[in-house]
């Protein structure tokens, strides 16, 4: 009897799949846009605590690393980005906790949950879509600057959404993105708003990292290194060269993440 109730819960479940979900699935599919990318030049940086006043040893020692050209996202990931990926995989959408879906950040998603929509935006374009390399993101937050802030080294008025930027935002919630000017690169949001996911295991000095711009895979895989700062925080977590970790099976209303294209 058992059997034969399952085998009914099943059918009834496929049914309502193939109706309900499928048509949800294909016009998510319809409604798909890859994502404004932004070629970053290849080069070579000082990378860490470049200012020498105003940091943590997580940031030393400074060490020039070079990094071949390759895109990135012009804006985090969004929440309309990311619920076109929940809808069309049958996942659960991420919970936005009344901060606002659409144009906001995507948040409340772990760092598996990125790199599945890096996979799937990869399987969507036959393009090869991944998260950024800890290396990777300083070099584009920066821009080419050596300030404490792509755009010097006050954090200023209303540049970036932080506990204490000047934003209507301000330790509030996120904002949407692109609210703020992009840095020399083109690139939005590369301070403040939500820390952002990268490929790196965290390690807590820079001892013994890649010089090549290459993810660092050594250390504890569930740590991986978050950047850029969020909404909640002061400015002095919001400077380029700022670094810390987050677990990778813990979401949080302060994490997201922007993808990385390989050229």
């Amino acid at each position: 009897m058992q059997r034969v109730i399952k085998s009914v819960s099943v059918g009834i479940l496929l049914g309502f799949f193939t109706g309900t979900s499928a048509q949800v699935s294909q016009e998510s599919v319809a409604a798909f846009k890859p994502p404004e990318m932004v070629v970053i030049p290849a080069g070579s940086f000082k990378m860490g605590c470049v200012s020498r006043k105003s940091c943590t040893n997580a940031e030393r020692p400074v060490h020039e690393v070079t990094i071949a050209s390759f895109a990135l996202s012009k804006y985090e990931v969004t929440f309309e980005d990311y619920d076109l990926f929940t809808d069309a995989t049958g996942r659960e959408r991420a919970d936005d906790r009344g901060f606002g879906r659409g144009q906001r950040p995507v948040i409340n998603i772990t760092w598996d949950d990125a790199v599945a929509y890096t996979e799937w935006l990869s399987e969507q374009t036959g393009k090869n879509y991944r998260l950024p390399s800890e290396a990777e993101w300083e070099y584009a937050a920066r821009a080419g600057t050596v300030t404490r802030y792509s755009w010097g080294d006050n954090l200023g008025h209303n540049r970036a959404n932080c506990n204490g930027c000047g934003s209507q935002w301000d330790n509030e919630m996120s904002a949407p993105v692109g609210s703020f000017e992009a840095n020399d690169w083109g690139l939005y949001d590369m301070h403040g708003n939500v820390w952002e996911w990268t490929q790196d295991r965290y390690n807590n000095r820079y001892v013994g990292a890649p010089n090549d711009g290459s993810a660092w895979e050594v250390g504890d895989s569930t740590a991986r290194v978050v950047r850029g700062g969020a909404w909640y925080l002061e400015g002095f977590f919001l400077r380029s060269a700022a670094r810390d970790q987050h677990r990778t099976f813990a979401g949080s209303l302060y994490v997201g993440f922007r993808v990385a294209q390989s050229l």
